[in-house]
């Protein structure tokens, strides 16, 4: 049983940012070849932008069996020293200048981004405490 699922899905304003985009390209295309490649390639490139969009908008995050999987990485909660909720500028400079990982080992944190961060924060923990580990304040 799932302790916490989200679906990350793709911003409405991607598909409605890309689609416009493609048909210029696709506009840019039918002028200068002869049928019926441009039509060709304007279906080619709807299609690729939609299976990327697409596939963009499967990942998952989940929190069950005592195991953190963001995507197809996985990290056991008995892993888990610390969880804390970002705001947007701390996320921003963890993203940037301060994501340097060289002094603390391969994997000093994950970074996860989630529409519900508070919660998440919660399951973690909860499942960190019934692992047998200590709250961190």
């Amino acid at each position: 049983m799932s302790d916490y699922r989200e679906r990350l899905r793709v911003p409405l304003a991607w598909w409605l940012l890309t689609m416009p985009s493609v048909l210029i390209i696709g506009a840019t295309v039918y002028a200068g070849l002869a049928e019926p490649w441009p039509v060709i390639i304007l279906a080619g490139l709807i299609a690729g932008c939609a299976a990327y969009l697409i596939a963009m908008g499967l990942a998952t995050i989940e929190v069950r069996d005592g195991t953190l999987r963001a995507g197809k990485a996985a990290l056991p909660l008995t892993s888990v020293s610390e969880v804390a909720v970002l705001d947007e500028n701390q996320t921003m400079r963890l993203r940037g200048p301060r994501a340097d990982v060289a002094p603390s080992g391969p994997a000093p944190y994950w970074l996860i981004g989630t529409r519900h961060p508070a919660e998440l924060a919660a399951v973690i923990e909860r499942c960190r405490l019934q692992a047998g580990h200590e709250s961190v304040a």
